[in-house]
Parts: C-alpha cells; sequence; structure tokens
C-alpha cells in the first residue's frame, strides 16, 4: 500500500512503525474471509482492510478520530484472525492498537460511553473492586430478570391481544451496555482463594522448575479454581510456583481500549514484580493462565522497545512469557492413569490461536489425558467475549456467542474446554437456560483432574461425579 507521510510525522517512533505496517498491506481481501464482523454484517468498512484504509486516512491527514473511523474500530474485536490469514504478514494488532491510542487522545465520546468505558477501566483491573461490583452485580441480575419477566409478560398480552404475536424487546445506549454486563455477573461468586495471599509454593519431590504464575485481576474473582488448578499441576511435576509480590492487572483489558498510560502503568507494575524474581532466585517462565493475558505480556517488548528504562526489561519478560499449556508441553507429562471416556469440545481463543499462534498444543494435551477431542466447525471465529467486547457491542457479540454455540452443539461434546476466562464467561452465559447446557471449563483445570486433582467444579455442578 502506498503511503503519504512527512518526514516530520515519520520522526515519531509510533507512527513509523505504523506507516510501516501500512505498507505491508496489498489490498488482497484475503482477511474479510475470516473477519468475524465482516462475516455477520457485510459492510467493507466493517472488515480489517477497511479499518486499514480509515486508519491510514485518519494517520496521513493527522486530523482527530471521526465518528465514522471510531465507529468501525471499535467494531474491531481484536481477534486477529485476519493476522493468520494475511499473506503478507501485516500485523494489524499493532496498528489497531495504535489506532485505539489515537482515538483515545483525539477524540471526544458521547457521554454514556466515557461513562461505561471509565467504569470499566475504573472496576476490571482491581479485584477487590472487581468484587464488590459482582456482587452488587448479582443483586441486580436478580432485579432485572424479575423487571423484565414482569414487564415481557404485560407487554405480551396487549401484543397477543392485538396482532397474535408477543413483541421483541430493543435496549439502546447506555442501559443496553448496562444490561450486558449485568448479564454476565456470575449468580454465584467464588469464594476468596488462598492463592490471594501470593507466595511461593514448593514443588514436591525434587525442583525442576522455578515459574511464576499471573495472578491476574477479573479470573482471579471469577474463576480462582483455574490458578488453584494450575498450581496443583506444576508443583506435582515439580515445579515451584511464585506469585510475584505487587504484580497486578498485565494492563491487557484497558490497552485494547486505548488507555495507554493506563495500560503502561499496569505493565511496568507487572515488569517490575517479575524482574525483581528473575534476578532473585530466577524464573524459568511466566506462566499465563488467560491466554488474552497472554498476547499482551508477549507484546511487552513492542510495546516499551522506545523506553529507556523498560525496553530491556520488558524484552526479558516478553522472552520467557508462556501459556501454561506451552510450559506443560516442556514437562513430559505422565501418562494419563486411565480414559474419562469423555469427549471434549476444545474451543481455541482468538488470543491463543490467533495471538500467540498456540494451536495444536492444547489438544495434544487434552488427547494425551485420554479425552476425545474435537474441534467445532469455524473454529477461527471468535465467540463474542474480546475483553469488554460483549459489553461495548453487546448485539454483535451475542451473534458471534450463538453462532459458536451451534457449532460447539454440532460436535455434541460431554464437555467444552477453553484457555480464556472471557471465552468460558461468554459461552458459559449462552449456554445458561438450555435444555442441554454444556460445562465449560479450563484446559489445566481438566489436566490437574486426570493427573491426581479434584473434579473440576463445574462438572460435579452438571453431574459428572458419577461418571468420574
Amino acid at each position: 500500500m502506498q503511503t503519504n507521510f512527512t518526514p516530520a510525522q515519520l520522526a515519531d517512533p509510533a507512527m513509523a512503525a505504523s506507516e510501516k505496517i501500512l505498507r505491508t498491506c496489498v489490498h488482497c481481501g484475503f482477511c474479510t474471509a475470516t473477519c468475524p464482523t465482516y462475516q455477520l454484517l457485510g459492510d467493507e468498512l466493517d472488515s480489517p482492510r477497511g479499518r486499514i484504509y480509515l486508519i491510514k486516512d485518519m494517520f496521513e491527514t493527522g486530523k482527530p478520530a471521526t465518528p465514522e473511523v471510531v465507529k468501525h474500530v471499535d467494531r474491531c474485536l481484536s481477534c486477529l484472525s485476519c493476522m493468520t490469514t494475511c499473506p503478507s504478514g501485516v500485523h494489524y494488532m499493532h496498528l489497531v492498537d495504535h489506532a485505539r491510542a489515537h482515538i483515545e487522545q483525539t477524540y471526544r465520546r458521547p457521554l454514556p460511553d466515557r461513562l461505561m468505558r471509565g467504569v470499566l477501566a475504573a472496576i476490571l483491573p482491581y479485584p477487590n473492586r472487581f468484587r464488590l461490583a459482582l456482587a452488587g452485580g448479582f443483586l441486580a441480575r436478580k432485579a432485572l430478570r424479575l423487571a423484565s419477566l414482569l414487564r415481557w409478560k404485560g407487554r405480551a398480552a396487549v401484543a397477543v391481544a392485538r396482532h397474535g404475536t408477543a413483541p421483541v424487546s430493543a435496549r439502546t445506549g447506555l442501559f443496553r451496555r448496562a444490561h450486558a454486563m449485568i448479564e454476565l455477573a456470575p449468580l454465584r461468586l467464588p469464594s476468596r482463594s488462598h492463592l490471594d495471599r501470593g507466595g511461593v509454593h514448593p514443588a514436591q519431590g525434587s525442583r525442576r522448575g522455578r515459574v511464576a504464575i499471573l495472578k491476574g485481576c477479573a479470573q482471579s474473582v471469577l474463576a480462582p479454581s483455574i490458578n488453584e488448578a494450575a498450581v496443583r499441576l506444576l508443583t506435582r511435576l515439580g515445579v515451584e510456583v511464585v506469585f510475584a509480590k505487587g504484580e497486578g492487572c498485565c494492563g491487557a483489558l484497558v490497552h485494547h481500549m486505548g488507555k495507554e498510560s493506563q495500560s503502561h502503568a499496569q505493565a511496568k507494575r507487572a515488569i517490575d514484580a517479575w524482574i525483581a524474581e528473575m534476578d532473585g532466585e530466577g524464573l524459568d517462565a511466566v506462566v499465563i493462565t488467560a491466554s488474552g493475558c497472554g498476547t499482551t505480556i508477549k507484546d511487552y517488548g513492542f510495546m516499551f522497545r522506545d523506553d529507556p528504562a523498560y525496553a530491556d526489561k520488558a524484552a526479558r519478560v516478553s522472552a520467557i512469557a508462556k501459556d501454561v499449556t506451552e510450559y506443560l508441553a516442556t514437562l513430559d507429562l505422565p501418562p494419563a492413569p486411565e480414559a474419562r471416556g469423555l469427549t471434549v469440545a476444545y474451543h481455541s481463543a482468538c488470543s491463543m490461536q490467533h495471538g500467540q499462534g498456540i494451536k495444536d498444543l492444547p489438544v495434544k494435551l487434552l488427547k494425551a489425558a485420554g479425552f476425545t477431542v474435537k474441534e467445532p466447525a469455524e473454529g477461527h471465529l471468535c465467540c463474542g467475549s474480546a475483553g469488554v467486547y460483549n459489553i461495548m457491542q453487546p448485539e454483535i457479540a451475542t451473534r458471534l456467542r450463538d453462532r459458536k454455540i451451534g457449532n460447539l452443539d454440532r460436535a455434541k461434546p460431554d464437555l467444552i474446554a477453553a484457555g480464556n476466562i472471557g471465552c468460558i464467561t461468554q459461552i458459559a452465559e449462552g449456554y445458561a437456560g438450555k435444555d442441554r447446557p454444556v460445562p465449560i471449563v479450563h484446559t489445566v483445570e481438566l489436566i490437574d483432574w486426570v493427573h491426581g486433582g479434584p473434579l473440576p467444579e463445574a462438572l460435579e455442578r452438571a453431574g459428572f461425579a458419577s461418571r468420574a
């Protein structure tokens, strides 16, 4: 793609990096075939190629973001399926991240949008705040469902009397997004984990490795059982596990909202915590159990490439960052004690398969653990979670979720495995209320169970105890 940037513009390292990405694009359109929003909406501007044109024009002219640009960039899930498909190697992730930061700096969003984004950025990355918000969300969800039921019954009675049919409700703006957020609140909040205290968890037997596990923010509140399973499994395999003091959120959530200052501050805090461990007793890996976080942590080297104080430290952290399935694959797990006789549909999170290029490892681990593994059709398409996308773009997210669940159902699994808390929450919400809900658990919970850990709670609630 031909570009027309001035030397002054290219003096900005961020703009120079984006200009290089833009020149890589050859307009081939392969990305449109695998872009979820283009598949749903059919609008060229809701494809990676269309967004690239919008971003190019915005950057070249040096203009503030316009409502049109914001609309289409906001609709991007950052699923990165386009990067897997692109034959030219266009690094769309870095380009759209730069565009979002530019939007954040130059565009004043409508008040409802600002309020919702501000609330999410102020709550989700902070576990104590998030836990408190979820307690309120639980009550709001109960009240909302009761109010919706009463309102729907009243309107339905009138509509049936007049037209013979019940109405379809519509929600807009802030209330629509608030409703989506409340619906994602769990009906039962897990108890606090003993891992919240952090510390070191010694290896059982001879120590063969030492790793730090990202405690994280939202996942540590929504599903502490995931890291608990990882700690149990790794320590049984002879790996010492540490939760680095002062780590906090990795910055991924707000990074993809364009809030660069906040995301970089959170990332620096995590980097400093891990570097202290690396320079102390040493680390073989920084292990991540949420693939959305893993994609960002592996990109720290790029994020801080021009920061003299953090460039080297960030690159060192990125170099040893591994998804939990990547690290498990290096340990040569013992054979599964027995086959479980269960069929698992493996949902590959976009951040796993497209963001990190991890496609076969989780499937191989599950098969080695004795499960029959099926990969559903359209596995490359996003489930609609995508960080806070299912809150900010609930209609598109719901359509993608329902499409994903349809493909999972056609695989006829006993259960679903995934490697990202966002996907687990999104898909579980889609199955809520179904006649045949299929439980979904993290891959590491299943592997831990097979190798001596407890039955995952989601499977216990689904009645798997009698089949274990």
